[in-house]
């Protein structure tokens, strides 16, 4: 008896198909999910990305109530056109603090995964106040209210803890000094004393200014130091770029 027949002996005996259908779907998942037990993250650490600082959380958190990931998508595909118009393409490790990542498929505005600054603070202020000034073709509603809001940051430690939770590497230290780690990066003269921890927590390239200018801590504070550091955790200029055509 050839393979050929052997094989047309399992098709008609639909117990025994099913059966052997069985076994290689059970071996093809073991081979699949067995080396997963064993790895301690199926995402490659990138130099450079470090979670977000409670401000840029808070910021984020304002862009996910907002609705801003209906329109705009953080995700740049390896295709030639994409990288040439938004820059390198995303890395799994830029999202990895991120829960839910704002990755997408939808782009009514631009990908905002490199955004990070390419405009400057005021830039963002306009925009969000009334986006036709800056571009008269934009459909995007305006956010003035951002600027008006004062931001509500007595619980952030809390959010911090949450995010430790799902495995965001936050120390304990890290958590109970969030409420000054978010006042001192708006204080870039550092009254309050809490500059030197908020480097030591996230590096010296985090950014530390008043965002929009007034004396308030606002919403769109917190969303522009989001903005602003999009894309920017790494150094990109030491990847060669090889998109897709």
């Amino acid at each position: 008896m050839s393979l050929l027949d052997k094989h047309g002996a399992l098709e008609r005996n639909a117990t025994l198909l099913l059966a052997s259908s069985l076994v290689v779907v059970a071996i093809g998942g073991l081979v699949e999910i067995t080396p997963l037990f064993y790895l301690e993250s199926t995402i490659e650490k990138v130099e450079g990305v470090r979670p977000y600082t409670p401000l840029e959380l808070k910021g984020r958190d304002i862009y996910i109530r907002e609705g801003c990931y209906v329109c705009h998508s953080q995700m740049i595909r390896p295709m030639r056109d994409e990288v040439e118009r938004y820059g390198h393409f995303s890395l799994a490790a830029e999202s990895m603090y991120d829960h839910p990542f704002q990755w997408g498929s939808k782009r009514t505005g631009p990908d905002l995964a490199r955004v990070g600054g390419r405009y400057s603070d005021q830039w963002h202020v306009d925009h969000m106040w009334n986006p036709r000034d800056l571009v008269p073709e934009s459909i995007m509603p305006a956010y003035p209210h951002l600027i008006e809001t004062e931001l509500e940051f007595d619980h952030v430690a809390q959010n911090l803890a949450a995010q430790q939770v799902v495995g965001v590497p936050y120390t304990d230290e890290g958590v109970e000094a969030a409420k000054a780690d978010l006042l001192a990066q708006m204080d870039p003269d550092d009254e309050l004393g809490g500059y030197d921890g908020l480097v030591e927590r996230y590096g010296e390239d985090v950014n530390i200014r008043n965002f929009d200018g007034t004396p308030k801590v606002t919403e769109l504070d917190a969303l522009i130091a989001y903005l602003q550091v999009l894309g920017t955790m790494v150094d990109f200029s030491t990847y060669e770029v090889e998109a897709s055509r």
